[in-house]
């Protein structure tokens, strides 16, 4: 039995059973990726994989009473080396984040700033993408911290911490007849919506509200980040939904903001990392640049707690 065999087995379920996407994962054959498993099939003397013909289809009764052990394992290898690693690099390592794009465009540059002040020598490497994306990125290891509003708790292997709370903002051209009167679901549904991807920054609490409201607002363009929502309003194409972080007074001195937080309910963005995983000394200092409340100590415990942990309180 070997390491390469268990990614293997791993790497299959993650992708699917697709042996090819798996070989590309691992930067190896797909024939050797058939090989390793069927070594640790025999060497086990059980069949992990269903299977048609050569290809994986589903994981055997007895595949689904391995699984777990390999996932364990090979994340005790991977603490292994990070704990070795504190020690043998110091103050020096590679860091890999994720994020949303509001995350990544305005609530991370004052930490990322004032991590590289504290640690010179780490080379951070940013990733941005949907929070399924990210909670994807942290499952294999592509990132070690993943920041997001949505999706990241639902994943019984990951831990996810609340670290703030934002609201949304109506933003429309300056001269706009929202800008008279009071800000009602009523009125806004009057007018072309552009908004957030659904999935994305609290687009599920914005249909929510005119749901409940019985109204169906008439949304013609939906993008993944702020700026493009921005720059059609800015258009003259609809009125723009978004999260009031991304709203800047002196950059986007031809718009204006309605704060809208009495129509759409509050979001929290938490920071996720592996539940049962363990970071470098400066990963769990990024976190607390980000997020003061979220000491070591804390983001410890709750990695070494078992899923269905409540979460530190915010």
């Amino acid at each position: 039995m070997n390491f390469q065999q268990l990614r293997s087995v791993r790497e299959a379920v993650r992708q699917g059973f697709n042996l090819t996407t798996v070989a590309d994962a691992l930067h190896t054959s797909q024939p050797g990726i058939s090989r390793q498993i069927r070594e640790l099939e025999d060497e086990l003397g059980v069949e992990i994989f269903v299977r048609a013909g050569k290809r994986l289809t589903g994981l055997t009764p007895a595949g689904e009473r391995v699984l777990p052990w390999v996932e364990r394992t090979l994340l005790d290898v991977e603490n292994l080396q990070r704990a070795s690693d504190d020690f043998r690099l110091g103050d020096s390592g590679v860091l890999s984040v994720a994020a949303t794009h509001s995350q990544a465009r305005y609530a991370l540059p004052q930490t990322v700033h004032d991590f590289r002040a504290l640690h010179p020598k780490v080379q951070l490497q940013m990733h941005q993408g949907s929070p399924q994306q990210i909670a994807q990125m942290l499952l294999t290891g592509a990132a070690e911290i993943g920041i997001a509003s949505h999706v990241l708790a639902d994943n019984p292997d990951l831990v996810a911490l609340p670290c703030y709370r934002w609201t949304h903002s109506v933003v429309v051209p300056a001269g706009h007849a929202l800008l008279d009167g009071d800000l009602t679901l009523d009125r806004l549904a009057e007018h072309p919506v552009i908004t957030y991807d659904t999935g994305l920054t609290g687009r599920g609490t914005i249909d929510d509200a005119f749901a409940r409201a019985g109204l169906s607002p008439r949304v013609v363009l939906t993008a993944m980040d702020a700026d493009v929502i921005k720059t059609y309003v800015e258009l003259g194409l609809g009125v723009g939904i978004m999260a009031s972080i991304a709203f800047d007074e002196q950059r986007d001195q031809h718009l204006r903001a309605l704060d809208a937080r009495h129509l759409f309910s509050i979001n929290t963005t938490s920071v996720a990392v592996r539940r049962g995983g363990l970071l470098r000394g400066f990963a769990y200092d990024f976190i607390q640049t980000f997020a003061p409340h979220l000491t070591p100590d804390i983001v410890q415990q709750a990695q070494a707690s078992p899923a269905g942990t409540p979460s530190a309180p915010l």
